[in-house]
């Protein structure tokens, strides 16, 4: 589940990819591999396969992809994040062009996203945060950001932020149509060239 942007429909019918995510994709590196984590149906890995991006799509139930089984340029890994010995991820030293997460917190896993990013990679991420309760689930604070929490040095490592927002979602940016609360993070590595080579434009 990830908010929406009308520019971004999806043509294969499994949503719209989330406006931040949409936004911060033409920074992936050219023929980069793209990671989504959690990714459900795939709606992010499809966004970033059609921008001509390898993908791995990984979670614990992978039936939303069936129909890009044998794809080429796809990758699909069945693995529980938060089942036992889950942590650690099947992909040894290999680290992404992109790291993509949306609508998923499980803590233990935020201070291994770092790892997985390439030096001229990029870390996108977003999900519920505290406040969230008032518009429905979750309410559960296992399930919300508290503020600030995605720019925690634990979190960041060496990575540089290129974008952070949290606040509401307004209903017409959503796959719900219902307002949400959010926080979300784009930031880069250390040798991605919008870190200091070619910063990126603001509000671009």
């Amino acid at each position: 589940m990830s908010e929406s942007a009308p520019s971004a429909v999806n043509p294969h019918g499994h949503g719209r990819a989330s406006d931040w995510i949409e936004r911060f994709l033409p920074g992936v590196s050219v023929g980069g591999t793209v990671l989504d984590l959690a990714c459900g149906a795939g709606r992010h890995l499809r966004r970033a396969l059609a921008l001509g991006h390898p993908v791995v799509g990984l979670d614990r139930d992978v039936t939303g992809l069936a129909d890009l089984a044998g794809h080429g340029e796809v990758e699909i890994v069945t693995h529980d994040l938060e089942a036992e010995g889950g942590l650690e991820l099947p992909f040894g030293a290999r680290r992404f062009a992109a790291v993509i997460v949306t609508n998923y917190l499980f803590r233990p896993l935020l201070p291994r996203l770092e790892r997985l990013v390439a030096d001229d990679g990029m870390l996108l991420y977003e999900t519920f945060a505290r406040g969230q309760e008032r518009f429905g689930k979750p309410s559960n604070p296992a399930f919300m950001l508290a503020p600030n929490e995605l720019l925690a040095p634990e979190v960041l490592g060496e990575l540089v932020v290129v974008g952070f927002e949290q606040g509401e979602l307004p209903a017409e940016l959503t796959v719900t149509r219902a307002p949400k609360i959010v926080q979300r993070l784009a930031a880069v590595g250390p040798a991605h060239p919008w870190a200091s080579a070619r910063p990126r434009p603001i509000g671009g």
